[in-house]
């Protein structure tokens, strides 16, 4: 039995370092990844720990495993050093006894392999296969979303969600500032599942619950690091208390995909436009108190956004501009 391992802070972890452990699982009957977090770092050691978890689900070859530990003991740098080199290996042998093979893309990994008495098979010393730092990625994520693997993704991802009663221009609003931003966009799953506001079912609601929540985990992992989002869970149960008087009981999963950066809240101050399918102007407004009482029950703050199309438009984009600050 073959067992080697690789160690990083992963902070935060990247294609570069899933494509070294993906290597080193091909010279390797069993791997650990020693996730090594200091007493300095602010970054959770959890949070590291999910993502390298999250990206090798299921694959038993892995074991993951985490490393907490103080700099005053263990010098926390990058620079290759014999002595340095020398107090790592002594904490990777009495760790991970067995362990006869290492694998990093560090110069200094033949001398920690050294001291260890093992193997060090280098990955891509010159780093040209993903052209990626971690350091790199703290200073500027956005530039280097495509090498986030999608556990990190969803960590990072900027959400923005529009709220508000019917006919406010909410869908109109997500996709002109996806479109503005180059973003991606979540449109209202109710649109599909529900086709009048005056006939639907507990069951219909649970289902856009669900629909909506799929809809913005598969936005989350995408190509774009900011995801405008049109109404959400808070909207759903709103409405589950405006029409039947019924607590919805939704899963935390739900919760936690529909958790955003920024909320905007349009006003209801614009014509109402009946389509045919939505609740009379008067239900429409009393809506409007529901959703705004759900969000108060909740602790959600939001932002909110008034006057014609271009002032709604236009009061976003500052409010959007600012996370950015």
């Amino acid at each position: 039995m073959r067992k080697g391992f690789v160690f990083g802070k992963f902070m935060p972890f990247h294609k570069g370092h899933e494509a070294m452990i993906n290597f080193a699982l091909t010279v390797c009957d069993e791997l650990t990844v020693l996730v090594c977090c200091s007493n300095k770092e602010e970054m959770p050691a959890s949070l590291r720990v999910s993502w390298v978890e999250e990206t090798f689900a299921g694959n038993r070859k892995i074991n993951v495993q985490l490393l907490e530990y103080d700099e005053s003991l263990l010098p926390n740098t990058s620079v290759t050093s014999a002595t340095i080199s020398a107090l790592w290996a002594e904490k990777f042998k009495e760790l991970l006894p067995g362990h006869k093979v290492l694998v990093t893309s560090e110069p200094y990994g033949n001398l920690v392999a050294d001291f260890m008495g093992i193997e060090h098979i280098p990955f891509n010393i010159g780093r040209d296969l993903v052209p990626v730092a971690a350091s790199k990625i703290r200073e500027d994520y956005k530039a280097y979303w495509n090498f986030l693997p999608a556990s990190v993704k969803k960590h990072y991802i900027t959400k923005v969600v529009l709220l508000g009663t019917e006919s406010t221009g909410k869908t109109t609003l997500t996709s002109r500032l996806a479109a503005h931003f180059n973003a991606g966009a979540v449109l209202e799953a109710g649109r599909d599942l529900i086709a009048d506001s005056n006939e639907f079912t507990l069951d219909d609601l649970y289902a856009v619950a669900r629909a909506h929540a799929d809809a913005i985990n598969r936005a989350s992992v995408a190509d774009k690091p900011l995801v405008f989002i049109d109404t959400d869970i808070y909207i759903t149960l709103s409405y589950g208390e405006f029409a039947f008087n019924e607590v919805l009981e939704i899963d935390d999963e739900i919760f936690t995909a529909n958790k955003a950066t920024l909320y905007l809240y349009l006003n209801n101050d614009v014509p109402y436009f009946q389509d045919g399918t939505r609740l009379s102007e008067a239900d429409r407004n009393q809506l409007d108190f529901s959703h705004r009482w759900i969000l108060e029950k909740y602790g959600v703050r939001y932002e909110e956004i008034s006057g014609n199309w271009d002032e709604r438009f236009e009061q976003a984009v500052k409010l959007v501009n600012e996370l950015a600050r």
